[in-house]
């Protein structure tokens, strides 16, 4: 996903941190902190703990620090929770290429093309049965803590207790047939059981949406900015998880040599910029495969002339600013694997290459159009 930096490996997969989570530390530093005595209130009353010394708590930035503290932990239990759907999927044969963690949740990059929904289920229900289990856990180590309780004990209940209620509304939450969290995953999966995948995924979408739209209008009427902020994420990703399987049944027995364009336009190393330019404007094409001695050496697009400043550009050669780690398909690949390389690393076009020679090309466009004429 773009905006991610990868942290690490677990289980062989690629945990990736997006810049979203890094808001989750200061966000709920400053919410606990600014209403620590009604957070800790909330905790002591809840697991009916009676008159705790609570002077460490409310002490200077301890507020605030313990608001981090609980942002670190929550980060490490929605970790366990995206696992836990890893792990699962691992166990039934599925490849998971990454595990992306964002501002309210996570996301799984699963390789297969269409979920079986007798996958799907036990998948979806893993992540939020974790998030119960470490509800659980937590409130144990709550009851756990010596009578009566010290300041010592009071930070520990705090922190644990905070932790404990977060998990059971992860696991509350997550339950909700809002697609594409995981109730919603859970409900696409049996209504797939009983029609076909896209239709499935439509209905669910439809639900997540509907559950977004109440979202955003019940957090401006009480002025609550992290509801809006969920109530937008629900609608996008209904829409994107929709888009996506529509766009994997449309596409997924069309192989990319049917449809590429033979026809290509190329440019050697040694041409100047400002001819690229020109040529842009006449053949309105916006990217151009560069080729020396037959070979795909690069590709040159609007996007790396845009990156050269304009007095630069005039004494630029095309080797200057071409990109040179390409992505590239033979043309038996499925046009549904190519579309999905696209969205996953933000290009707009793809080379076909065959026995090491350029043969083709397929572009965003060229797939849109195949989808809109599937689709008639």
């Amino acid at each position: 996903m773009a905006g991610s930096i990868r942290i690490g490996r677990l289980f062989g997969i690629p945990v990736l941190l997006h810049w979203s989570f890094l808001l989750a530390i200061p966000l709920f530093a400053w919410i606990i902190g600014t209403d620590i005595e009604i957070s800790s209130g909330l905790v002591f009353n809840f697991f009916r703990v009676s008159a705790p010394d609570t002077s460490l708590i409310v002490q200077g930035w301890n507020p605030y620090l313990l608001g981090a503290v609980v942002a670190l932990a929550l980060f490490f239990c929605v970790l366990v929770h995206e696992l836990a759907h890893c792990v699962v999927a691992l166990r039934r044969g599925i490849r998971i290429n990454s595990n992306t963690l964002l501002i309210l949740g996570g996301v799984s990059s699963i390789e297969n093309e269409l979920p079986d929904p007798r996958d799907e289920l036990p998948m979806s229900l893993a992540g939020p049965l974790t998030s119960a289990a470490l509800a659980l856990v937590a409130g144990v180590v709550v009851y756990l803590v010596p009578r009566p309780v010290s300041p010592g004990g009071a930070i520990a209940i705090f922190l644990f207790g905070y932790l404990a209620l977060l998990n059971a509304i992860l696991f509350v939450f997550n339950l909700l047939p809002a697609f594409p969290m995981d109730g919603g995953r859970v409900l696409r999966a049996w209504l797939a059981q009983r029609m076909p995948l896209p239709r499935a995924t439509k209905i669910a979408a439809d639900i997540g949406k509907a559950f977004a739209f109440i979202f955003v209008i019940f957090g401006l009427f009480i002025l609550n900015f992290i509801l809006i902020i969920i109530g937008i994420f629900i609608y996008l990703g209904a829409d994107q998880e929709f888009y996506a399987v529509r766009s994997t049944v449309l596409l997924r027995d069309v192989a990319v040599g049917d449809v590429m364009s033979k026809d290509l336009v190329t440019v050697e190393p040694s041409l100047p910029v400002p001819q690229v330019i020109r040529l842009m404007y006449s053949t309105k094409h916006l990217g151009f495969p560069v080729v020396e001695g037959g070979v795909l050496v690069g590709m040159v697009t609007l996007e790396d002339v845009h990156r050269t400043s304009e007095i630069d550009r005039d004494a630029k050669l095309v080797r200057d600013i071409m990109a040179r780690n390409l992505i590239t398909v033979p043309p038996t690949a499925m046009l549904s694997d190519a579309f999905r390389l696209m969205s996953r690393h933000n290009v707009g076009r793809i080379p076909i290459v065959g026995d090491g020679r350029l043969i083709g090309m397929v572009t965003r466009t060229d797939i849109l159009k195949v989808m809109e004429l599937r689709e008639a």
